[in-house]
């Protein structure tokens, strides 16, 4: 080593920061996927597939113990609003807006459920122990 200097040491990320650049990815996939929703049809169950194993690993390493209760909360909420493609109807006043506003609802909704799924056995599980 050079006197002087300091070798550099590659940081490992932590694994809560893992979980939430897999959130945003999530997001960011979501979104524009939804807006492309009537686009990509053809590749929609790959997308979805995509958005279920982040939605996993976002259930599995992100959410913190005092975080599950509105996530899960905030979860029930979006997948209520996901019910019936309520949006539509806007189609009828602009053309696509509605389908494109619904499909983002729906990919987000796709990547919620996995990680509420996870997230409701666990606590589930954490309230049979205390028993």
């Amino acid at each position: 080593m050079v006197k002087g200097k300091v070798a550099k040491v590659a940081k490992v990320l932590p694994i809560e920061k893992i979980g939430e650049y897999a959130f945003l990815v999530c997001l960011l996939v979501a979104v524009i996927a939804g807006l492309a929703w009537s686009r990509v049809t053809d590749y929609q169950g790959s997308i979805s597939l995509a958005l279920v194993i982040l939605g996993a690993v976002i259930g599995l390493i992100t959410v913190t113990e005092k975080e599950v209760t509105p996530f899960l909360l905030a979860a029930v909420a979006l997948l209520v609003a996901n019910t019936g493609a309520v949006f539509i109807v806007i189609n009828n006043v602009v053309g696509g807006l509605g389908t494109a506003i619904n499909g983002v609802v729906v990919n987000i909704a796709t990547f919620v459920a996995p990680a509420a799924i996870i997230l409701s056995v666990k606590s589930v599980y954490a309230l049979a122990r205390k028993a």
